[in-house]
């Protein structure tokens, strides 16, 4: 693959001293400043900066971004002067009088741009890496949601689940009211009875199975498993059109980004190998200690010697070079199919959580309707019951519909703000 345009992907310094400046410390009070709720009245942004701020997965994310700007600073560096020290045992006799000591100092110096494109490559993984790490973020933001919302659901179940042992304790009085009077059965107070007990056993499973939700959700804020979690008393549908606009979601996605700049990179490095196959060039000085000649007097008796070197790299075993080169091309080639296996999948997922937002917001409709009209029938029916004393297990089983309504009222509700999570995830918009 032919490298393309690297000077206009490369990040200048200005910029790489940007991401070099942005410290955890200064990312996270970018995100207070976002979150300006209060936390008095905790509600789900809080949750969000709370997890930004102390789940360590996410935090080890970001410190792996700040390692990797520390390479840039490496890569742009020359290599080590070399220094060096000799001392003849036996001192070596020259015209000018006998070698003592001699000292030698040189520098080496790659091909021309061979630095700038490791730092080019060394740039491009940073920024990669931050982009890993926003979407890291955005995915522990989703996680946070996909409990957040189930936790709500138990809370509103737990209501619905009292609210139900009060109407069947009051039915219960009523059976047992009639039969005590003679214009009822005592098998209607008993299947009251059965009915309540049933319902006592099913809170008690929704107050254990929040106990472990709770943990869940603490974890991912890095809190102690029984710190006090805060939720919402109603949840929304949000009606605003999800539109489909697959440019605007393929541009914005963080680990498209980061796929794109670790493709970048792999060009960079490329060029990298290329110059890494020419010629290095070194310059040098050696100094020779020399004393003077005893048995004769001479023009330049023992001065000393200074000798410059200019010293070059022949780099003639061609293989590992060949084979950095074809390295990076691999490399490229491999980042674009990741490119656009992400890609289709991304898309497919955007469809997949359209329908389920359009078949959650119809079901919360239909749902709805469905609680209002069970309501006024069972209330019908209790009404002739309380006349007659007749079909009570009618009353009984429509109390049951309507509880098999609230509670997928409420699932629906959960599923549709869990989607819609979702669909924020795929679309970045918490960018």
């Amino acid at each position: 693959m032919i490298y393309k345009g690297l000077k206009s992907t490369r990040i200048s310094m200005s910029r790489f001293n940007f991401y070099k400046m942005m410290t955890l410390k200064g990312f996270l009070f970018a995100l207070t400043v976002f979150f300006s709720a209060q936390l008095s009245a905790q509600t789900l942004e809080d949750y969000y900066r709370i997890a930004a701020e102390d789940n360590p997965g996410l935090k080890a994310k970001y410190t792996d971004f700040e390692a990797s700007l520390e390479r840039v600073v490496q890569v742009n560096s020359l290599p080590d002067p070399t220094f060096s020290f000799g001392y003849f045992l036996s001192p070596v006799e020259t015209r000018v009088g006998p070698q003592r000591a001699k000292f030698s100092l040189s520098q080496m110096f790659p091909w021309f741009g061979t630095l700038s494109a490791r730092g080019d490559v060394a740039t491009l993984n940073a920024e990669a890496k931050y982009q890993a790490f926003l979407d890291a973020r955005n995915a522990l933001y989703y996680q946070v949601s996909a409990i957040y919302y189930p936790l709500y659901e138990l809370r509103e179940l737990q209501e619905i689940e009292v609210g139900n042992i009060r109407i069947l304790e009051s039915f219960k009085t009523i059976a047992t009211s009639k039969f005590e009077n003679g214009s009822g059965s005592l098998a209607d107070a008993l299947r009251a009875d059965i009915t309540l007990q049933d319902a006592i056993v099913e809170l008690a499973i929704l107050q254990e199975k929040e106990n472990g939700m709770h943990a869940a959700f603490n974890k991912l804020l890095n809190r102690p498993y029984n710190a006090a979690i805060e939720i919402s008393d109603t949840l929304t549908v949000q009606n605003a059109p999800i539109v489909f606009q697959p440019d605007s979601i393929l541009s914005r996605n963080p680990s498209l980004a980061s796929l794109s700049l670790q493709a970048q990179a792999a060009e960079a490095q490329q060029i990298a190998a290329q110059k890494q196959g020419l010629p290095a060039f070194g310059v040098g000085i050696d100094y020779v200690l020399v004393d003077k000649r005893t048995d004769m007097d001479m023009p330049k008796n023992g001065q000393n010697v200074l000798m410059p070197m200019v010293t070059m790299s022949i780099p003639i075993f061609r293989g590992k070079y060949k084979g950095a080169i074809r390295e990076a091309e691999l490399l490229q080639e491999s980042f674009e199919l990741k490119k656009q296996d992400y890609s289709n999948s991304l898309l497919s997922s955007f469809h997949k959580v359209q329908f389920d937002l359009k078949k959650q917001t119809d079901l919360i409709a239909l749902y709805r309707r469905q609680v209002v009209t069970t309501q006024q029938t069972m209330n019908l029916l209790l009404s002739a019951y309380a006349n007659s004393g007749n079909d009570f297990e009618d009353v009984l089983n429509i109390q049951k519909q309507l509880l098999k309504y609230q509670r997928t009222l409420v699932n629906a509700l959960v599923q549709y703000n869990i989607s819609f999570a979702e669909m924020d995830y795929i679309m970045s918009r918490n960018n």
